[in-house]
């Protein structure tokens, strides 16, 4: 361990140094960040880092908790693209860590970026657009959904979580480092995108006459789905669209946001993309 902290010059420091403290507020939600950092821990989750190169402000290891060939493996890795390296105490470390155990990994990245203008999406592509999502533990659920379903992408309107929030960034599993992810600082601007790319809009939309499954889909597929309070805004139903609903045949009236994006997006990536193979 000494050697890799010699070759890469790991500089050590304390509980009250500034990036400890930048990394308490990331934690707690409580500060700016505007560079889109956020804090990931362990083996599992800077593996995922290296493999989608998510770029690297800073990598803290804590030298007494590195127990592994794998995990010292990983730190020269990791340390050849981190901007700035530190080693800190078992103390330190525990004092932020959100993990029963910790490895001794820990790091701050950079979400990536997407730019819309070069996005080409495929003629049998299904986009989620999150209208108002509040809750982040939700919008990481369906970034997790979209990347088990292989979905083209997620649109988020009227934005109302920090994508670093670690409930997000948990909730996700790391899909928010591989899904195609847009915010568009409107519904108009997301809208006219649709159009223009030839998108069929569906409003998923308990009121709706038509149910999922007897939607045929097939074509440039994208999914609306509104607020867990409000539903989703009044603009969407002012343009082009068709309404979906997720049959309720007990006493509750909806779904979970989540739930409901999982049955209507595999739904729409069967037919789409599935069926079209046999």
């Amino acid at each position: 361990m000494q050697q890799i902290l010699q070759k890469f010059n790991f500089h050590a420091i304390g509980e009250q140094n500034g990036k400890i403290k930048q990394i308490k507020g990331i934690i707690n939600n409580s500060k700016p960040n505007p560079n889109h950092l956020f804090f990931c821990e362990g083996i599992w989750q800077l593996t995922l880092c290296e493999k989608f190169s998510t770029p690297m402000d800073s990598l803290l290891i804590c030298p007494e908790l590195i127990k592994t060939a794998e995990a010292k493996s990983l730190i020269e890795k990791v340390a050849k693209r981190a901007e700035n390296l530190f080693t800190i105490s078992q103390k330190t470390a525990e004092k932020i860590t959100e993990r029963g155990q910790p490895d001794g990994l820990m790091a701050l990245a950079q979400l990536p970026t997407h730019n819309i203008h070069t996005f080409q999406p495929a003629k049998n592509a299904v986009i989620l657009i999150l209208d108002g999502l509040e809750i982040p533990g939700n919008v990481g659920t369906i970034l997790r959904l979209a990347d088990g379903a292989s979905i083209d992408a997620v649109f988020l309107c009227n934005k109302k979580v920090r994508l670093t929030h670690p409930k997000l960034i948990k909730g996700s599993q790391g899909a928010i480092l591989s899904v195609p992810l847009f915010q568009f600082e409107s519904v108009q601007l997301c809208i006219q995108w649709l159009q223009k790319k030839n998108f069929t809009i569906y409003l998923a939309d308990t009121r709706a006459e038509k149910y999922y499954y007897q939607e045929e889909f097939g074509k440039k597929t994208a999914i609306v789905l509104g607020a867990e309070r409000y539903g989703i805004s009044k603009e969407w139903y002012m343009h082009k669209h068709c309404k979906i609903a997720i049959p309720m045949l007990g006493n509750c009236d909806s779904l979970n946001v989540g739930v409901a994006a999982t049955i209507l997006a595999y739904e729409a990536i069967k037919k789409n993309k599935f069926l079209e193979k046999n």
